[in-house]
């Protein structure tokens, strides 16, 4: 019955979001639909194997508005992961730590305020 689930995030500056998930994660964008403007109203990107969706909203809330969400994305590395995100100037709210449960974790902020969770797989 169902069978895919993906996020959609919103922002009021698609340059800058394609800026962090296209160029910053690698992502790939594989699906764009125009606004009336004729900038990019949606785009789907791929970051490995998952998909995102982010819409151009004007009236998205600004960057210093939490939003009651988080994108959790695997790293192969957290540290060089966090480390090449820190040099692009992206804000770090908590640095790579190893959990209780094997995983190491570290929390970044997209331009847009949403928080990513960035983590390396127990024994990767």
């Amino acid at each position: 019955m169902f069978t895919q689930l993906f996020p959609i995030i919103t922002t009021r500056d698609m340059a800058r979001a394609l800026g962090f998930y296209r160029d910053l994660l690698e992502g790939m964008v594989t699906y764009e639909f125009p606004a009336p403007d004729g900038t990019t109203g949606y785009a789907g990107v791929d970051i490995g194997g998952s998909h995102l969706g982010i819409g151009a909203d004007p009236e998205a809330p600004d960057a210093g508005q939490r939003r009651p969400m988080s994108l959790w994305l695997y790293a192969t590395d957290c540290d060089a992961a966090v480390e090449r995100l820190r040099a692009a100037g992206v804000r770090i709210t908590a640095e790579p730590a190893d959990q209780p449960w094997g995983e190491r974790v570290a929390r970044v902020l997209d331009p847009d305020g949403n928080e990513l969770i960035i983590g390396a797989k127990a024994g990767g």
